[in-house]
């Protein structure tokens, strides 16, 4: 399982010492200060990349070290620059100071860099402090270190089409039958612990961006289940495709499965449950599920989309409507 969110910290490196020396030849035995600088230390960026799907392999390391500065060398010869460190996150990452807790930068873009910390100062030789009263100066200074924070790291999965619906509604089902993403698939509550996402081709020409979404449960603005992970990534989801089971095996009704999502959208922040959103019927194999899908769509008196995953009855119609309404609005992520 990845995780959308972790911690880490962020040691940038140390600048190098300033180094006294004078120099001594053959012909000039008390030749002046040529002490040189010390190297800057390395800092560490983020860099967002379409390249990563998610936070794994960065969370798997908790610190991470940028190069130290060499010291300075006799001659005038400053030392080298530390290495600086560069950290691929996936789109859509916010980064947060952990100790503060305020939001640094929001990495929604390919190529976003953020410097997190700043390398320090290389020192300054002897010969720096050279000047015209004070010839041979035995003076140096340390290299400064570098900064440190740790910063905590939440990915928030922006896609044109978001799966929303209990857990078992489906969705992982759906987004395996018509895109190339593997999602876990298992009859037990909470199979996908963290968002998939997959791109889908509709018709010839056009491709649409969906993201399989942790399942959501009642009291999920509250935090119970996956709640507040699940809600973060419906809030950059431009469209969403509400999946009600109707089956003979679903765990809830279909009015009541409808009732609890959109109270839960409701009460988790203003805006979620206003979002475009077009209910889908799902696991529709059967006279005694189709009639509870028409039932559904009576008992909501608005339309409902019909569809079965495994036998892709109806699949393509739901990816049609999801792709008008997609298309139809701003890109996931942009100012409204």
């Amino acid at each position: 399982m990845f995780r959308d969110e972790i911690e880490i910290t962020l040691s940038a490196g140390r600048g190098g010492d300033g180094l006294v020396s004078f120099l001594r030849e053959k012909f000039n035995p008390r030749g002046g200060p040529d002490g040189g600088d010390g190297g800057h230390g390395g800092s560490i960026f983020l860099v967002a990349t379409d390249d990563r799907s998610s936070l794994l392999e960065l969370g798997r390391q908790r610190r991470y070290q940028a190069g130290n500065g060499a010291p300075g060398g006799p001659q005038l010869c400053s030392g080298r620059d530390g290495a600086d460190l560069e950290l691929h996150v996936p789109l859509g990452t916010q980064v947060f100071d952990a100790a503060r807790g305020n939001l640094l930068r929001d990495l929604t873009h390919e190529g976003l860099r953020l410097e997190v910390v700043r390398g320090g100062q290389g020192g300054l030789g002897n010969a720096r402090f050279k000047n015209p009263v004070r010839q041979a100066p035995r003076r140096a200074t340390p290299g400064q270190p570098g900064e440190e924070r740790k910063v905590r790291l939440e990915l928030k999965i922006a896609a044109e089409v978001g799966l929303l619906g209990l857990p078992n509604a489906g969705k992982s089902t759906f987004l395996a039958r018509v895109t190339a993403a593997q999602p876990k698939i298992a009859d037990y509550a909470f199979t996908t612990l963290a968002p998939q996402v997959g791109i889908a081709r509709v018709g010839d020409y056009d491709t649409l961006c969906i993201a399989d979404l942790p399942g959501l449960v009642e009291g999920a603005s509250r935090g119970i289940g996956l709640g507040h992970r699940f809600l973060r990534h419906v809030e950059r989801c431009g469209v969403l495709l509400h999946l009600i089971d109707v089956s003979d095996g679903a765990a809830m009704e279909p009015l009541e499965a409808h009732r609890v999502i959109v109270e839960e959208l409701s009460q988790a922040a203003p805006g979620l449950a206003s979002k475009p959103r077009l209910v889908v019927a799902t696991k529709v194999e059967g006279s005694a599920a189709e009639t509870r899908a028409r039932e559904l769509a009576e008992g909501l008196g608005r339309p409902v989309l019909a569809m079965s995953a495994v036998t892709g009855q109806g699949v393509a119609q739901v990816l049609r409507e999801a792709h008008a309404v997609a298309r139809s609005r701003p890109a996931p992520g942009s100012a409204e």
